[in-house]
């Protein structure tokens, strides 16, 4: 399976998104904070989100971004093609030609991998995610160490040297 960090990151981001967004339009900055992603990486990866019209950015001071629907309405698999990802387990990336042009042997067996992965995660919402303890743990955990280095940060700042 060829998913990359690109695919990766976005679902990150997207239920990190889904997670703080509830409440107020969070910020690129503090999901690269919490999520160690880099923040121009942040960037390319929410334009291509944004015209598969899965976000919407808010303007002006407290803006930043939120879901454009439900967070049970938008699935991984579609999280994962917005940022034109493939999850595809051939070598040919689906397209038959793994040998001479042709099918090679084990062809069909890779298709129905990929067609069970794409389906896997076709079923996996934003919403199921967000429901799960371990994730909403450990939203909370990054929240707290975010606060502490702030904090800390901010401290620094004030200190003469």
């Amino acid at each position: 399976m060829r998913l990359t960090t690109k695919g990766r990151y976005a679902v990150t981001a997207m239920l990190d998104l889904a997670f703080h967004s509830q409440s107020r339009p969070v910020t690129l900055t503090d999901i690269a904070t919490r999520q160690t992603i880099s923040l121009s990486y942040l960037e390319q990866l929410f334009a291509r989100l944004r015209k598969a019209g899965m976000v919407k950015g808010v303007r002006g001071p407290g803006g930043g971004y939120k879901l454009s629907r439900c967070a049970e309405e938008i699935n991984i698999a579609e999280i994962i093609a917005a940022v034109d990802e493939q999850v595809d387990s051939t070598k040919c990336g689906g397209k038959g030609n793994c040998q001479n042009n042709q099918h090679c042997l084990t062809h069909d067996l890779w298709m129905g991998l990929s067609d069970q992965i794409r389906g896997y995660l076709r079923g996996i919402s934003l919403g199921s995610l967000l429901e799960r303890e371990l994730v909403s743990e450990v939203a909370k955990r990054q929240d707290r160490d975010l606060e502490q280095t702030i904090e800390i940060q901010s401290k620094q700042e004030n200190i003469p040297v």
